[in-house]
């Protein structure tokens, strides 16, 4: 059996994190999220859009932290930098959609994204923590 070596904790802490996000971003979508566009409104083209747009991001979330695990356990730190800075600019960005659409659309709707932007905010930290490693 291959000795497994991990030489970076942070992403693989931040892999672990990514795939526990996948999980709950779909968990919430299929229970919550995804049944209470069907109560409304809107056509079947539309429910399905939003239901593709929603697991983009839960398949977003399963890759990252797939790539995180295998990062953490390379020695060439060299090599796999430009990647975590990809990641935690895709992340930024993320962040900064989330709010700012949901601030633009209802300002007072911004303490609903609380418990997101903290995770991604976490996220994002432990992944330039890792990147800072030597």
């Amino acid at each position: 059996m291959a000795n497994i070596r991990i030489s970076n904790f942070y992403y693989l802490i931040a892999g672990i994190l990514a795939m526990l996000f996948a999980v709950t971003h779909a968990w919430n979508g299929q229970s919550a999220v995804l049944p209470a566009l069907g109560v409304g409104e809107i056509s079947a083209d539309t429910h399905t859009v939003f239901t593709y747009v929603w697991h983009i991001i839960t398949a977003e979330n399963l890759v990252f932290g797939i790539v995180f695990i295998i990062m953490s356990l390379k020695n060439d730190r060299s090599k796999i930098r430009f990647a975590a800075w990809m990641i935690v600019t895709i992340l930024i960005v993320r962040l900064a959609v989330i709010v700012g659409v949901t601030a633009f659309h209802d300002v007072s709707a911004l303490s609903d994204t609380l418990i997101d932007s903290i995770a991604i905010v976490i996220y994002v930290a432990l992944v330039l923590i890792g990147t800072r490693m030597k």
